[in-house]
C-alpha cells in the first residue's frame, strides 16, 4: 500500500460531519476519499461498487446502523474493509472498541487522533493482516441486530452477552446532537409526513428521518402491520377493525386514533388481527 492511495469512504448521515472529516483527510497524500454515503443502505451500496480499502462508518444512521452494515457485507458476501467506526457514545465506545482492538473516532474528530488513526492504518496494509482483522470485525458484530447501538457498546464494553434478537426493543431516533430511546413495545402506531416518520408512542410524538419501508422492515411483524402506503400500526393496541357500508375498512386504536386501511393491504391486516 505504501506505493498506492488508501481508497477511502466516509459513511455518516451528518453531513457536516462528512465534509469536516473529508477536508482533515485532504492533509494525508495517501488518503483518497473515493465517495460518501450518508445512510447505511448506501454504505452497502457503495462499498460493493468501489472496493474501498478503508472505511471511517457512523454507528447510528438511519436505515442500517454501522453494525448491520457489516452483518449485510458478510450476508452478501462482499470483501469487508478496514473499518473505523465513527461514534458519538464517548462513554461506552472507547473501553469497547479498546477492548476488541478495534479502532474508533470520537465526534468531532480531532487531528490528532486522526493522524494515529492513518498511522494504524499505515501498519495495518504494511503487516498485510487484513483476513485477521475481518475476522476479528465480522465474529464482534456478527448478529448484534437486537439492540440500539448505545445498548450494544455498552454490552460489548461490559462483557454481557448479546441477544440474537433480529428485531430491536428500543428504538433510537436522531435528532441533532441528541438520541431519544423510544421503547417499541410503546409505539402505537406511525405514520408519514413527507421524508419523515411520525412516530406515535405512549410518551408522545417523535419524529425520525426514515423512509416506511426501512421502518417496516426493522420492526417485528408479529406486533407491527403495515395498514397503508404511509401508516403502520402495532397490533396490541388495535381495538377493533371496522368496515364501512362503502367497503373500506378502518382500524380503530386504543386511544380512538382511526387509521384507513388501503385494499392492498386488508388481507394482511385481517390476518394480523386473528393472530
Amino acid at each position: 500500500m505504501s506505493q498506492q492511495k488508501i481508497k477511502t469512504l466516509i459513511v455518516d448521515d451528518e453531513p457536516l460531519a462528512r465534509s469536516g472529516l473529508r477536508l482533515r483527510l485532504e492533509k494525508f497524500d495517501d488518503v483518497e476519499v473515493v465517495a460518501e454515503c450518508q445512510n447505511g443502505l448506501d454504505a452497502v451500496s457503495m462499498i460493493s461498487q468501489h472496493r474501498p480499502d478503508l472505511v471511517f462508518l457512523d454507528i447510528q444512521m438511519p436505515g442500517l446502523n454501522g453494525f448491520q452494515v457489516i452483518n449485510k457485507l458478510k450476508e452478501l458476501k462482499q470483501p469487508i474493509p478496514m473499518i473505523i467506526f465513527v461514534t458519538a457514545y464517548d462513554s461506552y465506545a472507547i473501553k469497547a472498541f479498546d477492548v476488541h482492538a478495534l479502532d474508533y473516532l470520537l465526534k468531532p474528530a480531532d487531528d490528532e487522533r486522526l493522524s494515529a488513526a492513518i498511522k494504524k492504518v499505515r501498519e495495518y496494509f504494511a503487516t498485510q493482516n487484513q483476513d485477521e482483522q475481518s475476522r476479528k470485525l465480522v465474529n464482534l458484530v456478527a448478529e448484534l441486530t437486537g439492540d440500539d447501538c448505545e445498548e450494544i457498546l455498552r454490552k460489548l464494553a461490559s462483557g454481557e452477552a448479546v441477544e440474537t434478537n433480529p428485531y430491536p426493543d428500543v428504538l433510537a431516533i436522531k435528532d441533532g446532537s441528541e438520541v431519544t430511546r423510544v421503547n417499541v413495545s410503546d409505539i402505537q402506531w406511525i405514520d408519514a409526513a413527507g421524508d419523515y416518520m411520525c412516530v406515535h408512542a405512549l410518551d408522545g410524538m417523535h419524529i425520525m428521518r426514515k423512509t416506511m419501508k426501512e421502518l417496516e422492515q426493522e420492526l417485528n411483524p408479529q406486533l407491527f402491520v403495515r395498514v397503508h402506503r404511509s401508516a403502520i400500526a402495532n397490533i396490541r393496541y388495535v381495538k377493533k377493525l371496522v368496515s364501512h357500508i362503502s367497503g373500506e375498512y378502518h382500524l380503530i386504536l386504543n386511544n380512538d386514533t382511526e387509521l384507513k386501511v388501503s385494499r392492498s393491504h386488508r388481507d394482511k391486516v385481517k390476518a394480523a388481527m386473528k393472530m
